[in-house]
């Protein structure tokens, strides 16, 4: 299981590449007295995970920019590589928290049709806590609501644009849907 957060955390001094390979590291085998000795398994470990990690990079857009420090990155640029760096850790599980928070809408567009490759090309689940309706109507196949904390519906994408309660808590009164 791995997740994002709303607010970007990512090693903003370190390339585009470094960032997505912390988040392999977490699958190496060789422990801190292979580091210390860079023996030929280690060396042969850290050559994989550069590799895949620039396999990462090619799958979110970002392999032009993997020799680029992380904070030089269009904040459109830095929500993927978060995502990626999080993929790199195989989930089978992926949290994103906000991920559409900030970007402006060619970005919202490029962040959606990414969303949908993980989940259709890697076979993650996603749960994603989203305020931004279209992305959430857009990507999910089941969708929980919450009004000040407490779920007010449960359903899938037309159940959940149907239904009055979500329309008076979300849309307002006159909404048509």
């Amino acid at each position: 299981m791995a997740r994002t957060f709303q607010n970007i955390r990512l090693f903003p001094n370190m390339t585009v590449l470094e960032n997505i390979m912390i988040g392999r590291h977490c699958r190496a085998k060789t422990g801190v007295l292979g580091a210390v000795l860079r023996d030929r398994r280690t060396m042969r470990e850290e050559e994989e995970i550069v590799i895949r990690s620039h396999e990462i990079l090619v799958k979110i857009g970002l392999a032009g920019q993997a020799d680029d420090l992380a904070k030089n990155l269009p904040s459109g640029a830095q929500r993927r590589l978060e995502i990626a760096r999080a993929l790199a850790t195989e989930p089978f599980l992926l949290l994103l928290d906000e991920p559409a928070a900030g970007m402006n809408p060619r970005e919202t567009d490029e962040l959606e049709a990414l969303i949908i490759r993980i989940r259709n090309e890697e076979k993650i689940s996603i749960l994603m806590i989203e305020h931004d309706m279209r992305i959430v109507m857009s990507i999910s196949d089941r969708i929980i609501v919450l009004d000040n904390g407490e779920k007010i519906a449960e359903g899938t994408v037309v159940e959940i644009r149907g239904n009055p309660v979500v329309i008076k808590a979300y849309l307002g009164e006159d909404f048509d849907a």
